[in-house]
């Protein structure tokens, strides 16, 4: 038999019940945390963000105008000078006196010359002359052609009056005697000349060759004018009274009383003084105008005519000298006026414009 335990058993001490431990789920302790940052910290973060980037938004101009502002200043480089070219249309004219000079001392020239040639033709210089200096001279030099060969090229034609002493054909024996003076004739001579560009934007000049002689230029066909035939101007004719009125005024009054015959606007000068002591209109031809009764009215206002009127003209020496000039009337009040003076006769139809490097235009034929 198992003893019997009759001693009282001493009752355990209770033992103190701790409340269940109460785990939150990871994702709520972890919400205040985003990578090491509170959402706190973080939202403060982000609004500072903003107030930068919209600061910077603001500052943008005034941060660009001052990096503008900051950058240095420089001067553009300058554009590259190009060498001048000799223009074709003004080296024309300078060609044209260029050859005239030429032409002036070429005739005049003879031995010992040689170094007044060549500053226009470099090869003259050594070239051999013959004949006195100064024996024969050019006068009345004039350019009659001009025109452009090349880029850079002019062929001038001048014409001059050559004039000098050459001996008698049978020279005299007489002491004393003196040569005969040659006859004086107008020749041409063709000088080509060559333009390039020069210091300080001008042009210069050398001519190419020595001067050839030419023929006299092609005279030119007379184009056809708007005037009728030429008829006696009839002291009756208004247009007779208006001219001789007029032109007495202009070329024996120096421009007095001028006024009066010119029609309201037109502006006129006078020569001064007055080269002419008379004036005699002896014949007009009328525009569209081909003969028919004789004419003593005056057309209505407006009306304007274009005529050509020869007259002569007294000089203070008496010698009488024959002028032609183009005018227009206009009717006005009963009367003609003088609406212009103008400065060639009218043509049927406008004649074409000369060819860029055609003649400057063919010239009478002068006689000796």
């Amino acid at each position: 038999m198992s003893p019997v335990l009759t001693g009282r058993r001493k009752p355990a001490e209770p033992i103190e019940q701790q409340p269940p431990a109460v785990q939150e789920p990871e994702a709520e302790q972890d919400a205040g945390w985003v990578g090491g940052w509170s959402t706190g910290a973080q939202a403060n973060s982000a609004a500072l963000m903003r107030w930068v980037v919209w600061g910077l938004i603001a500052l943008g101009p005034l941060l660009g105008a001052l990096a503008y502002l900051s950058v240095p200043a420089t001067s553009a480089a300058p554009a590259p000078k190009t060498a001048p070219s000799a223009p074709s249309a003004s080296g024309g004219q300078g060609a044209s006196g260029f050859a005239t000079l030429f032409v002036a001392a070429y005739l005049s020239a003879g031995r010992g010359d040689e170094p007044r040639l060549a500053a226009y033709y470099p090869s003259a210089a050594s070239m051999q002359l013959d004949g006195i200096s100064g024996q024969h001279r050019g006068e009345q030099l004039t350019v009659v052609r001009l025109r452009q060969t090349d880029t850079a090229v002019w062929s001038v034609t001048v014409a001059a009056r050559v004039t000098g002493a050459t001996p008698s054909a049978t020279p005299s024996t007489q002491p004393g005697s003196s040569p005969t003076p040659a006859a004086e004739g107008v020749r041409y001579f063709q000088v080509p000349v060559a333009t390039a560009p020069g210091a300080g934007g001008a042009t210069a000049y050398t001519a190419l060759a020595l001067p050839a002689e030419v023929a006299a230029p092609e005279r030119a066909k007379a184009p056809e004018l708007v005037y009728g035939a030429m008829r006696p101007a009839l002291p009756t004719d208004p247009r007779t009274q208006a001219v001789t009125s007029f032109l007495s005024a202009y070329l024996t009054k120096a421009g007095a009383e001028l006024d009066r015959y010119l029609a309201p606007g037109t502006r006129l000068a006078a020569p001064s003084p007055a080269p002419y002591s008379g004036v005699a209109v002896d014949q007009f031809a009328v525009e569209g105008e081909t003969g028919g009764e004789p004419v003593v009215s005056v057309p209505g206002d407006g009306t304007a005519l274009r005529l050509l009127v020869t007259l002569r003209a007294t000089g203070q020496d008496g010698v009488r000298l024959p002028l032609t000039y183009a005018l227009t009337l206009k009717a006005r009040a009963g009367r003609w006026e003088i609406a212009s003076l103008d400065g060639a006769p009218a043509l049927t139809s406008p004649t074409p414009a000369p060819a860029a490097s055609g003649a400057a235009g063919p010239a009478p034929t002068p006689t000796a």
